[in-house]
This record gives C-alpha cells, structure tokens and sequence, in this order.
C-alpha cells in the first residue's frame, strides 16, 4: 500500500492503533445533535404526559449507556474508562425541537469525541422510541462535535 493509514496494517487489514505511547492526559469532548417534532409532541415530552413514561429521563439514561459501550459499536474504537459524562437537554417551543448536549471525559491516551457523539446519537433516538406513537414524522439531526480539548493535538472549538 502507497500511502500509510493509521487504521489499517501492512497488508489493508482494519487493526486498532496503538496508543501505548502516549501521554494520558484529560480529554473533554462535548456533542450535541437534535430532534424535531409536531408543538403537540413537544409538550408531551416537556409534560412528562406521554404514554410510555418520561421520554426525557429514559433518553438520559440511553445516552449514559451509549457512551460507555461506544467501543462495542463503533469499529476500532478503544474501549475507555469514562470519569465522567453529562447529558443536557434544551429545547426551542416555537421551532418545536429538542437539543441533546452530551459532555464525555476521561484521563487516557485517546480522545472522548466518539462517545460524546454516540451518547447524543442514542438519546436522541431514545426519544424517537418513546414519542413514536404520537409523532412518526420526527426528525433527528444536526449531530456534531462541538469541541474537545486535551490530547497532543490542539483543543478545538466548532463554529
């Protein structure tokens, strides 16, 4: 192979990198994505009147379990020892929406942002689970990185 990928050997075959080298340093990665839904959905959730239960509360908790089994769903991801991980919510009544905002950290040799992104991923589809039956038109979207910080690379900080 002519050019050197990180994720893969020799002979093309995917491996995970190796990271023994490096420094364990405090790694902070913070994610957000969001879901968009009819007024009506929206205050169902807010009103804790849904069917299934508190929407919000189950979506916490998929996203407290999602970044700790990122590494069991995301191909070549290392497996992390989290020290902490925090789950926000906002919304907007008007645009009708609700913001999942997902904050990882961990002292390692690797970065945080996969699970942070991963957390935000399966909340947001958490409340998808939970509001289907009143609103099968939601939409999730918007998932980004919206910085990270520690590491040798420098911290970074999105638009």
């Amino acid at each position: 192979m002519n050019q050197p990928f990180t994720h893969l050997d020799d002979q093309g075959r995917a491996q995970m990198v190796d990271i023994a080298n490096k420094s364990e340093t405090r790694r902070i990665a913070r994610a957000s994505g969001r879901i968009r839904m009819q007024p009506k959905t929206l205050s169902a959730f807010l009103d804790v009147t849904l069917k299934k239960g508190d929407a919000m509360s189950v979506a916490r908790i998929a996203a407290l379990m999602a970044a700790k089994r990122t590494s069991e769903l995301i191909p070549l991801c290392h497996p992390l020892s989290l020290t902490h991980t925090q789950v926000d919510f906002t919304h907007n009544a008007e645009e009708a929406w609700l913001e999942c905002i997902v904050t990882t950290e961990t002292v390692g040799r690797t970065g945080v942002e996969m699970e942070a992104l991963t957390a935000v991923s399966v909340a947001l589809l958490a409340l998808y689970d939970m509001g289907k039956g009143l609103d099968r038109g939601m939409t999730i979207g918007d998932i980004r990185l919206l910085e990270k910080s520690g590491g040798c690379s420098s911290d970074w900080r999105g638009a």
